[in-house]
């Protein structure tokens, strides 16, 4: 049996998953697959939620229905074998070793389910010297060699909030991993175990500046290099209102146009004159001083000078290109990014908004087939809030 308290009409319709409830990248990627479509139950401790702020607003919850379940508890356990032996996915977000310890490790499970993927997501990964320690996404890009490189600060690097690590290198691999293991298992009719680790996904992430190291292109210095503010014409600058522009003109014909549209003076260093950085970014950096964000915004907006304005994502949300797309949605009085990508033919839907923790246990679990859904509510193994 197979419940719809959030199933969308997304690709993954018909795909099952079991979310044993972690924090950050876990969930995020249990909401990218309920956003297409998966039919995710979520599993987590009663009295919740692993996240502050208002659960009832908490968007990485989204999409899904949640079930308080006292994983302590053998009776909770051995309902969520029932769940995994129908699911085609589990995933858990837990350190090494808690599942085994609590009776729902891969062994059990794929013992339970042969053709189940069963997802792990962790920071360090499931092995390795560093594999049982805490961290968070700013040690993982630290360690992995992507943090060293960011900013325009030569004396320190910046971090950008937790989004390369717990969401690029951590979410979106998770996601990647589950999604060629299902392929897989449609030829092998076997599952596996799927080891995400945010190190190995942030330091994938770093394919293109490693090239850019081996030829000689980049070197290990911050705010020298081609994308990191090195150049002028790829590069933030500010405007007379206190706003911000970006400028990303590499190529030729796109830096013309961008002088051309700037009013750079006819005598200003060229594009590639390295020697003469400093003198063009001023220059820049004045004529760009000059005008308010909105004024250069109609300037060059719609042309192929590569410059667009830097805005908060309220602001965001109703600019007139991320508008005409519905980019952002306001859904339940919550402003929130739809789902993506897009598809021409099973379009991801959002479905429900967050539910509170145990907000949906006994009906999600009836729904999923689990007998004796009164009695795990009784004995405290499930709770309904």
């Amino acid at each position: 049996m197979s419940h719809t308290l959030g199933q969308g009409s997304g690709p993954l319709r018909g795909v099952k998953v079991v979310e044993i409830a972690g924090i950050g990248p876990g969930p995020f990627a249990c909401t990218h697959l309920a956003d297409l479509g998966a039919d995710v139950i979520r599993i987590e401790r009663p009295g919740g939620p692993l996240s502050p702020g208002n659960r009832e607003k908490d968007l990485s919850t989204r999409g899904r229905p949640s079930v308080a379940m006292d994983l302590k508890n053998p009776d909770a356990v051995a309902a969520i074998l029932d769940l995994v032996e129908s699911a085609d996915v589990l995933v858990e977000g837990l350190r090494p070793g808690v599942l085994e310890r609590l009776g729902l490790g891969p062994d059990v499970c794929l013992e339970r389910n042969p053709r189940l993927v069963y997802a792990r997501m962790t920071g360090w990964g499931q092995d390795g010297p560093l594999a049982h320690a805490a961290g968070h996404d700013i040690n993982y890009i630290a360690i992995s060699g992507a943090l060293w490189d960011l900013g325009q600060d030569p004396g320190r690097p910046h971090y950008p909030s937790n989004l390369l690590g717990d969401f690029g290198g951590g979410s979106l691999y998770l996601v990647v991993g589950i999604l060629a293991a299902l392929l897989e298992s449609k030829t092998s009719s076997e599952g596996q175990v799927v080891d995400a680790a945010i190190v190995d996904g942030t330091a994938h992430l770093n394919l293109m500046w490693a090239s850019m190291l081996a030829s000689g292109f980049a070197r290990e210095q911050r705010a020298a290099n081609l994308l990191d503010g090195g150049a002028p014409f790829y590069d933030v600058y500010e405007t007379s209102d206190g706003k911000h522009l970006s400028v990303g003109a590499i190529e030729p014909q796109f830096y013309d146009e961008f002088a051309r549209l700037l009013g750079l003076p006819e005598d200003a260093p060229g594009q590639f004159d390295i020697g003469e950085y400093a003198e063009l970014k001023k220059l820049i950096a004045e004529r760009i001083a000059s005008r308010t964000q909105a004024e250069w915004t109609e300037v060059f907006e719609g042309t192929d000078a590569c410059v667009a304005p830097i805005l908060p994502m309220t602001e965001a949300a109703r600019h007139p290109h991320l508008a005409a797309r519905e980019t952002y949605v306001d859904r339940g009085g919550i402003l929130q990014p739809a789902p993506a990508p897009r598809f021409s033919r099973t379009a991801a839907t959002l479905t429900t908004g967050p539910s509170v923790s145990g907000g949906d246990t006994r009906e999600a679990l009836a729904a999923w087939g689990v007998a004796g859904v009164d009695a795990l509510l009784e004995s405290g193994a499930a709770v309904q809030s």
